[in-house]
Formats: structure tokens, C-alpha cells, sequence
């Protein structure tokens, strides 16, 4: 098992490694140097997550659909594939829309279209096999493991990035962005090999789902509606700062762009400790108490984020960055262990792209909503810093929100409402034949 998770973190580093680059580099330089409305970065950033509802298909057709023996590899290196694609071409899109704006625009609709249909094929599909490969008592390590992998290649990738931008041109800029998309996809490739067991006698791949069964399945589990509402929550607040946290280092101290984005490494290292901390936790600690600590630490992140830009602290600042590393990393050991409990067998891929489509939906509003109030407050206060500081408060709040919904959330009456559920759709679809 210690070689498979292994295999499935370096699966998780190769497609995490696309999103520095475009999270983290692009949209500093788009905001900061080209002057390109923050708004329109969200959306472009956050375009990718329009596709989420997707992962409910995909997981639930790959549960029944094997490919060549093979139920995750092949929709994971397809991902992969198109992630990769999208971070390659991305720089000639911004470049070519600070040129000629609607061309470029629809340039990038292409290009983080394409790398946002990738990250939806490949993470539905590489967490499904995570929770079919790890079982029920091995979730949690092999959470922390690949997460302790993503980690540490996010801030190789972000420490890589900083010195090929250094010093900043947008030549330099492509080659980085080359570099780091075949090194992911090499990566990520190598690592598929001999990772999926293959199906043996599989039966069931002619059953279809219809979406409306689909959605009955989710929606008609009061647990799942709630667990589906905490995460958005909970992902919008943690993920919504990506776009932001290191234009906002520029903005407010006037840092350039090879120490913005180390704020990264910064943020990357102390979530790697916490996700060592949660990893021995795990097995001592219930869930539920690792995940409200890292929640509440994130929130404290946030607020000493705020202040340090209401009082211009770089201490502030560097502390607040320190504190919502370490919350995001207990957060999400915690958190993505409880998301794969709450699947049911011969299921798992159709709750994962619940979830999924979760994360991604969070992402978007996240990222949509820290771009307007970004732009719309400091349109009408002046003041770019109170902009930004805005954001930072109302996630701060929306963090507070999912504190107060984990407490009703229990994985156990999830399983007993999803079964009764399967049970009633199985009598209704035997009563319609």
C-alpha cells in the first residue's frame, strides 16, 4: 500500500503543479503589469469550474465504464493531458489579450477551458480511485500522503517559477510555464503505471443513469445537501484568496514579483507541517475536532490578514499567511478523509463528483466574488488595500459559517439516508419495468 500511495500522490502532484503557474504567477502579472481588470482574472481563473457539474457524470460513468479493464486511468491521463495543454498556451493568451483584447479574450476562454475540463476529468476520477485503493481505515493516510506530496511540489513549483520569472519577462515567463507542464505531465504519467488494479468479470457497464437519478440521489440525502453546502462554504473562503493573496503582497508593500510568489512557499510550507501534524492526529482524533481546529485557524489567518493591510504590517501579513497555511492544512486532511467516508459502494465515483463539483463551485464563487468586491470597493472607496481587505473579511465570515454546519454533519446518518435511497430507487425502477 506504501508504493500506491505513493503513486497516487505523485498523481495528485502532477496536476496540483498546473495550478501554481496559473494561480500563482499569471494572475499577479495579468493584475499587476498588464493593468487587466481583476474581475475579468476571476473569471478566466475561475472559468474552469463552470464544467464542475460534469465530475458527477464522469464519476458516475466511470463506475460503470471501464476502459481496456481500467474503471480512473485512462479519464486521469486524459485530464492530464488537456491541464497540461491549457498551462502551455496560457501565457500567449494574456499576452495576446493585453494586444488585442477580444481576440485574446476568446483565445482564453479556450485555454483555461481546456485546462479546467482536464482538472475536472482528472481529480473526479484519480480521488475515486484514491478511496477504492486506500479503503475505509486507509483514507485518512493516504489523505495526508498525497497531500503532503502536493504540498511539497507546489512549493518546489513556486520556488522553480520564482527564479526562471527572476528577473521578470514575458519570455521568461513561457519557458517557466513550458518547464513546469512537462515536467507534470512526465509525472503524472509515469506514476498511472500499474497504479489501477483491472476489473475482472466486470458486469453493469450497459446500466445507464439518468441525471435526474443522479441528482434524486444527492439531493434527496438531507446529509449530502448539507455536507454539500459545508464544503462550498468552507473551499470558497480557503480557495478564494488564490487570485488575490499575492497581488495584494504587491499592492499593499510594494514587493515584486519573485518574492510574491514565494509567498506561496511561505503559505506551502506551513500547511506541510500541519498536514504532518494531521496525519498522526488522524488516528487519535476525531475527524470532526482536527477539522474545526484547522477551520478556526484559517479563520484567524484571515483576520490578520485584513488587519495587516487596514495597518500596513508586514508581520501582520506573514503571520496571518502562516496561521491560514496550517488551518488549510489540518482543514483538509480532515475534511477530504470525511469526503471520502461519505461515499456508499458501487457509488463512489457518483458522490466523489458531488463532491467534486463542490470544490469546483467554490472555487468559482470564491474566485468570482473576490475579483467583484475586489474591483466594486475600490472603485467606490479609492482604495485598492480596502478592497482587498474586504474580501478577505467576507471569507473570513463564510469560514465562520462552516464552523458552525460541521456539528451537523455526521457520516453515519449520510450512509442510512443514501441507502434507504437506493433501496427506494431500485423498488421504483423494478416497479417501472
Amino acid at each position: 500500500m506504501f508504493l500506491k500511495r505513493i503513486q497516487l500522490g505523485l498523481v495528485h502532484v502532477a496536476v496540483a503543479m498546473t495550478l501554481v503557474p496559473i494561480n500563482s504567477t499569471l494572475n499577479r502579472v495579468m493584475i499587476k503589469e498588464l493593468a487587466i481588470s481583476a474581475t475579468l482574472v476571476a473569471f478566466l481563473a475561475s472559468l474552469p469550474y463552470l464544467f464542475s457539474p460534469i465530475q458527477v457524470w464522469i464519476g458516475s460513468y466511470s463506475d460503470r465504464h471501464p476502459v481496456g479493464g481500467l474503471r480512473r486511468t485512462p479519464y486521469v491521463a486524459l485530464g492530464l493531458l488537456l491541464c497540461v495543454a491549457g498551462v502551455i498556451v496560457s501565457p500567449q493568451v494574456v499576452f495576446l489579450m493585453a494586444e488585442n483584447h477580444w481576440l485574446g479574450i476568446c483565445a482564453g476562454l479556450l485555454a483555461f477551458g481546456a485546462w479546467g475540463m482536464g482538472f475536472n476529468l482528472a481529480s473526479v476520477s484519480y480521488l475515486a480511485m484514491a478511496s477504492e485503493i486506500s479503503g475505509e481505515k486507509e483514507r485518512g493516510r493516504t489523505i495526508a500522503a498525497m497531500w503532503f506530496m502536493m504540498i511539497i511540489g507546489i512549493i518546489l513549483t513556486a520556488i522553480g517559477i520564482s527564479r526562471m520569472v527572476d528577473p521578470y519577462s514575458p519570455v521568461a515567463m513561457q519557458s517557466a510555464f513550458w518547464i513546469v507542464g512537462l515536467i507534470a505531465l512526465g509525472l503524472g504519467l509515469v506514476a498511472l503505471v500499474r497504479l489501477e488494479p483491472r476489473v475482472i468479470d466486470f458486469s453493469g457497464g450497459e446500466t445507464g443513469t439518468t441525471w435526474g437519478q443522479m441528482i434524486r440521489t444527492i439531493v434527496g440525502n438531507r446529509q449530502a445537501r448539507l455536507f454539500f453546502v459545508y464544503l462550498l462554504l468552507l473551499l470558497a473562503a480557503l480557495l478564494g484568496q488564490d487570485i488575490l493573496l499575492e497581488p495584494f503582497g504587491g499592492e499593499a508593500f510594494d514587493m515584486p514579483v519573485e518574492a510574491t510568489t514565494l509567498i506561496t512557499a511561505i503559505w506551502g510550507g506551513a500547511t506541510l507541517l500541519a498536514l504532518i501534524v494531521a496525519g498522526i492526529l488522524e488516528v487519535r482524533v476525531n475527524k470532526r475536532i482536527v477539522a474545526q481546529s484547522g477551520n478556526l485557524g484559517a479563520l484567524a489567518g484571515f483576520v490578520l490578514i485584513t488587519f495587516s493591510g487596514l495597518t500596513s504590517s508586514r508581520g501582520l501579513f506573514f503571520g496571518g499567511v502562516l496561521l491560514l497555511g496550517a488551518g488549510t492544512g489540518l482543514s483538509t486532511v480532515a475534511n477530504l478523509s470525511l469526503m471520502l467516508d461519505m461515499t456508499i459502494a458501487q457509488q463512489v465515483g457518483l458522490f466523489i463528483g458531488a463532491w467534486g463539483m463542490s470544490n469546483a463551485l467554490s472555487r468559482l464563487t470564491g474566485a468570482l466574488l473576490a475579483g467583484a468586491v475586489r474591483d466594486l470597493v475600490t472603485h467606490l472607496s479609492g482604495s485598492a488595500i480596502l478592497g482587498y481587505v474586504s474580501v478577505f473579511a467576507i471569507e473570513a465570515v463564510m469560514l465562520l459559517a462552516a464552523v458552525l454546519m460541521l456539528k451537523y454533519i455526521s457520516v453515519t446518518t449520510f450512509k442510512k439516508q443514501a441507502e434507504e435511497l437506493t433501496i427506494i430507487e431500485k423498488a421504483a425502477a423494478s416497479t417501472d419495468g
